[in-house]
């Protein structure tokens, strides 16, 4: 969420102790609920269903594929494709209860005159009749177009591609990267152009779902209130994919994703929740959000899933350009400091234990960046990592306790094992905070002069905030603040950016309105960094 924010209205309060208190019992007379902290995520139990115990269907009774298709997680040799069944199709060919095998075609044409690879996947109703196919042995660095049949029904074609081998001496690397699309508050016109655009990778940062309503003059509307079961949030998804633009994005490339709060909840931090649940009401109400998120994107069945927990952080290789480290800054993270928001540091604040990564996450980014050979190393994560010192009408200095500024020792730590082992040009993409940004990565921020030893690219929201605008006093007063922070707009959109061997090249792409369609696109800004000069200048 954007820290600056106060979502705690008065009556959103007096809502949430109603809700809150139907929800603790609902969850008493549903003890069976509450035994699943202890199990496995349903998804689990499901992985290795038998392909041939699925229903194999000559005909539906419409489209199954009305969610489109995707692609993502892109190694040299494989690529996750997904789709997912619509439940009311399931219901009128009466398969709802039953698992329906969906059969997938590779080609390297989009004509589909020579399909180069074909299978089965199991559509389990334990996981919404979603599927995941991880094809293997495919060439590297390859663009592919895939489809998927249910019947007598095919669906839409996607593009994807294979990441470079990773000794692969690629010249050039096109990708783009989005957070935050409250469906409320407006179309996703960026996603159409970012579709049209074909690039070889789209990264998404976080918040791509919201779980609850917020603001005023609302475009288009959620259904039902503030979700928590599995069949809200599946719900929630359906909404969200219904979006024409975004199934043409996910279809145009492939995409690599991690979460941030609203996955869940607003603003929770590891087991600790925004307002009245309790810590066993948040880590079962993670069971059904992380099973959701599974069940909507095209990722990898992760590795050590357990009850509540979901580890996503990943590491991804594309040649000798780039390696991408997928961050988690929510799952593991210690509450916000001092009652969280905009404040004066505390106790709780100057705590060096402190944390957003969690030990296990952060040793396991640690490791990778000393070991790391690739031209470009770049942190996808969720929360700016660069200072936004603010200050109080009375001159002392406010500390936005959501993002890296409300984990100071942490942050240090890794910025000085950035120096420390002398990472390759380590460059930062970061969403939540719906807005544009460009700032260098400094050892001491408060010292104008410090050694600049990476790059920070925050892009805009999708949606997030409705239309937007240029500059807002907020940016204003915040850029006099921090000089390190070289940029900002307000606008909506996302970020392209073009890799070679020696520049990374960053192009802020913004739309004028989101609270209509057709909205064309323009660059609003481009700044650069260069192979062994850290920092971002603007083109």
């Amino acid at each position: 969420m954007q820290y600056f924010t106060n979502f705690r209205f008065c009556s959103q309060k007096i809502y949430k102790i109603v809700f809150w208190k139907n929800y603790r019992d609902f969850l008493k007379k549903n003890a069976e609920l509450t035994s699943l902290l202890l199990g496995s995520l349903a998804l689990a139990s499901v992985s290795s269903l038998s392909h041939g115990a699925a229903r194999r269907l000559s005909s539906v009774s419409a489209d199954p594929f009305t969610l489109g298709v995707a692609s993502g997680d892109p190694t040299p040799d494989s690529i996750v494709l997904w789709t997912r069944l619509a439940r009311e199709v399931m219901m009128e060919s009466g398969a709802v209860d039953q698992a329906v095998q969906v059969d997938y075609e590779l080609s390297e044409s989009s004509s589909f005159n020579r399909v180069i690879r074909s299978g089965s996947i199991a559509a389990s109703p334990e996981l919404g009749h979603s599927v995941h196919a991880d094809v293997r042995g495919l060439d590297s660095d390859q663009v592919y177009f895939y489809r998927w049949q249910v019947g007598n029904v095919t669906s839409p074609i996607g593009r994807t591609k294979t990441a470079p081998a990773a000794s692969a001496r690629n010249e050039n690397f096109r990708l783009a990267f989005a957070s935050c699309q409250q469906y409320e508050h407006g179309y996703f016109t960026a996603y159409k152009h970012m579709a049209d655009e074909e690039f070889d990778l789209i990264i998404h940062l976080g918040d791509y779902i919201y779980e609850r309503s917020w603001g005023n003059n609302l475009v288009r509307n959620h259904e039902g209130p503030e979700i928590i079961t599995l069949q809200d949030y599946r719900n929630r998804y359906n909404t969200y994919k219904s979006d024409p633009d975004i199934r043409a994005a996910h279809a145009s490339a492939p995409w690599v994703v991690t979460w941030d709060d609203h996955e869940v909840d607003n603003n929770y931090a590891g087991e600790i929740a925004e307002d009245e649940q309790t810590p066993e009401q948040l880590l079962r109400r993670r069971v059904d959000a992380y099973q959701a998120y599974y069940e909507f994107m095209p990722i990898r069945l992760p590795v050590g899933r357990e009850g509540p927990d979901m580890p996503i952080h990943r590491r991804l290789r594309f040649g000798n350009l780039m390696e991408m480290h997928v961050l988690d800054t929510r799952q593991y993270r210690n509450d916000q400091a001092c009652g969280d928001g905009r404040k004066i540091s505390c106790d709780e604040h100057q705590d060096p234990t402190r944390s957003a990564l969690g030990q296990a996450q952060k040793n396991w980014l640690l490791d990778g960046l000393a070991t790391t050979e690739a031209t470009w190393n770049v942190l996808a994560q969720q929360i700016m990592m660069a200072s936004l010192r603010g200050v109080s009408g009375a001159g002392e200095r406010l500390w936005p306790m959501d993002i890296w500024d409300g984990y100071p020792y942490e942050r240090q730590q890794l910025l000085e094992h950035l120096d420390t082992v002398s990472t390759p040009n380590p460059v930062v993409l970061t969403g939540d905070i719906h807005s544009n940004w460009a700032a260098d990565l400094k050892l001491d921020f408060d010292i104008p002069s410090s050694k600049v030893v990476g790059s920070e690219y925050i892009g805009t929201s999708i949606s997030s905030g409705g239309d937007g605008q240029d500059m807002t006093n907020y940016g204003s007063d915040l850029l006099a603040n921090n000089p390190h922070v070289k940029f900002y707009n307000a606008n909506r959109g996302y970020v392209s950016a073009t890799l070679t061997p020696s520049l990374w090249k960053a192009d802020y792409k913004i739309v004028p309105y989101i609270t209509s369609r057709g909205a064309p696109i323009n660059i609003r800004k481009t700044y650069v960094t260069e192979a062994g000069r850290p920092g971002v200048q603007e083109n």
